[in-house]
């Protein structure tokens, strides 16, 4: 048995449900505040950590103040693929262990940009709730066949993609730092610099990890060297586009649409000036949002949880060296 206090701030998980019975089961005191519980009572992250041994995390952002609120803190579950919510090195230096959760919404993801990319190529959402409000348009779209896509960023998710979309008759070029030549090789992917796959692509799909390096890595001069007329689908992090550049060049038309299931601040402000733009799609970060991938990302981090308590280094840990910052304390 493990001892100890839980925090889950994921808003999916909930008093009672398989991760809250797992973690018990173990020993350990659960309790639970999604954003959405603080938005209710006000309550900040940084005033509720002090007494928790672990946390399971969802997207709230465990930074520097909150980390140093929360002095008992072991381990963080990161109920997600990306961590760039957590101050790792903040983390590391009170020997914190930062575990996500890779590979768990592969599939989910994968199949929600194949949503996005023919949602916008065919403009569905916008011919539904056309017809909805009375009208009957008929829009000539694009089809995915034949066409070229670019696939930014070829790890788990980006390869899987890949595959789905020579499904449909697409030819895929890819860029990655880290390219995977035998898997490109086995599967019929050209490798191609960033810039010459953005001239060349007709629909380009983003799975980057959010880094310093990566940040608006799609700015206005990126936009600018894609296609005339090509699409934009970004179903990783909403930093990794210059929001204000995706903008102008949907409006301008040098882009004929793009679709997004992140954005920079989430939930989309009133004010931004991506609402109201008829040539995009957002959805609200529901790439992963099945109950497959939860079910399997909950578990996940419940587990990292409980191995972090218990003294080990759980495998997918981002920060191992944190260890030697625990031992040094």
């Amino acid at each position: 048995m493990t001892s100890g206090r839980v925090l889950v701030t994921t808003a999916w998980l909930r008093p009672g449900d398989a991760v809250d019975r797992y973690l018990r089961e173990a020993g350990l005191e659960v309790s639970h505040s999604s954003f959405k519980d603080r938005a209710e009572t006000g309550e900040r992250l940084a005033d509720l950590v002090g007494p928790f041994d672990a946390i399971v995390a969802g997207t709230d952002p465990f930074d520097r103040e909150v980390l140093a609120a929360a002095p008992r803190l072991r381990v963080i579950g990161r109920t997600g693929v990306g961590y760039d919510n957590i101050d790792v090195a903040a983390a590391t230096e009170r020997g914190v262990a930062v575990c996500p959760t890779p590979g768990v919404n592969r599939q989910s993801v994968a199949e929600h940009t194949i949503g996005l990319l023919l949602s916008a190529a065919r403009t569905i959402p916008q011919n539904v709730a056309g017809v909805r409000a009375g009208a009957w348009d008929q829009v000539s779209g694009r089809e995915l066949g034949g066409a070229v896509l670019g696939v930014v960023g070829l790890g788990a998710i980006g390869r899987l993609v890949a595959t789905m979309a020579q499904g449909l008759g697409m030819s895929v070029v890819a860029y990655d730092p880290y390219f995977d030549h035998a898997f490109a090789e086995e599967h019929g992917i050209r490798e191609a610099g960033l810039d010459e796959l953005l001239a060349e692509a007709d629909f380009v799909s983003l799975h980057l990890f959010l880094t310093p390096e990566t940040h608006r890595l799609i700015d206005a001069a990126a936009i600018d060297g894609m296609k005339d007329g090509a699409f934009l689908v970004n179903a990783a992090r909403g930093g990794v586009v210059d929001e204000d550049a995706l903008a102008d060049a949907l409006t301008s038309g040098k882009l004929a649409g793009a679709a997004l299931d992140t954005v920079e601040v989430e939930p989309l402000p009133a004010d931004s000036r991506l609402r109201g733009i008829d040539n995009l799609l957002i959805t609200a970060h529901i790439g992963a949002a099945t109950v497959e991938s939860r079910a399997r990302s909950g578990k996940m981090a419940a587990r990292s949880v409980v191995d972090g308590l218990q003294g080990r280094i759980p495998p997918q840990t981002v920060n191992p060296e944190c260890a030697a910052a625990r031992t040094a304390a």
